[in-house]
């Protein structure tokens, strides 16, 4: 790999149907792309023969433990790193505002990027978390947080904000939807349990008055200090209601609904599964 100002960095996992958007907005940014793929065997290699970028096959272990390997890989070939999901598609205004940085002499050294979700093939406007992420930031000052589930990168300095979004054209359907969220509710479940026991180290600090991120932690603190499966409920009518989900139409409506009283249900759930005793008498 050449030495360049920005390497984008791209995890890849059957995902054929978006990695040519995803790559060819990045491809604005910097030529220098650096893919990192977990065994697809769904086309998405070809796909990628198509563009000019480094690819290498590495076993996926976890999100942070993948993510901190490319970073080590490429820290000493780019002043700055651009990370990415294969799903998430740079829009034109996130672009512009990236190489402006890139080309500023006296830049901060990390960047948030506003995701933009998608369910069901559609656009939310209202009923999508759209949470921020860290995901440009200078080599040296950034690591993926230690967490089994809803990682961060976490700099050892203040992060801004660009415009524009990060649109997250995840394609698949409402069955393979369900499928990755109760994979990632073992993996909410599990993590509850760990940072009971160790103090919550190693992770995005939660702060009311930090960044978006930190204040989305700080606030989901809170959502699980309240009464199991109640918490659940006031969140659905939290997405469809407070903030307005209902404008989505119907997809509005079934969001809300699998991502509060399905998914976060699902994590409520398994935790108290998880904390019940055996049948021959032991704690699990």
């Amino acid at each position: 790999m050449s030495s360049e100002s920005c390497v984008v960095v791209v995890l890849t996992f059957n995902c054929a149907g978006i990695i040519a958007d995803t790559l060819r907005q990045a491809s604005k940014v910097s030529e220098n792309i650096f893919v990192v793929d977990s065994g697809s065997t769904d086309g998405t290699r070809a796909v990628l023969e198509g563009f000019s970028c480094t690819v290498v096959q590495r076993p996926f272990v976890n999100y942070s433990e993948q993510r901190n390997w490319a970073i080590d890989q490429v820290s000493h070939h780019a002043q700055w790193q651009l990370h990415l999901d294969a799903d998430e598609v740079l829009d034109d205004e996130a672009v512009s505002q990236i190489r402006a940085v890139l080309s500023a002499p006296q830049a901060a050294s990390a960047y948030l990027l506003r995701r933009r979700d998608y369910f069901m093939g559609r656009m939310l406007r209202f009923s999508g978390l759209n949470p921020w992420h860290l995901r440009l930031f200078r080599s040296g000052m950034a690591r993926c947080e230690d967490r089994l589930y809803d990682q961060h990168f976490v700099a050892t300095v203040p992060a801004q904000r660009l415009r524009g979004y990060l649109h997250d054209r995840n394609a698949s359907s409402l069955g393979e939807w369900t499928t990755r969220h109760n994979r990632w509710s073992d993996l909410e479940a599990k993590e509850m349990r760990v940072r009971e026991r160790d103090g919550g180290s190693r992770v995005l600090e939660g702060k009311w008055a930090g960044d978006p991120r930190e204040r989305r932690r700080w606030l989901k603190g809170i959502y699980y200090r309240l009464p199991g499966s109640l918490r659940a409920l006031a969140y659905f009518f939290y997405r469809y209601i407070f903030c307005l989900g209902f404008l989505d139409g119907r997809v509005g409506f079934y969001f809300a609904f699998f991502q509060a009283l399905w998914f976060r249900m699902l994590v409520d759930a398994k935790d108290y599964e998880a904390g019940l005793p055996r049948i021959d008498g032991s704690a699990k």
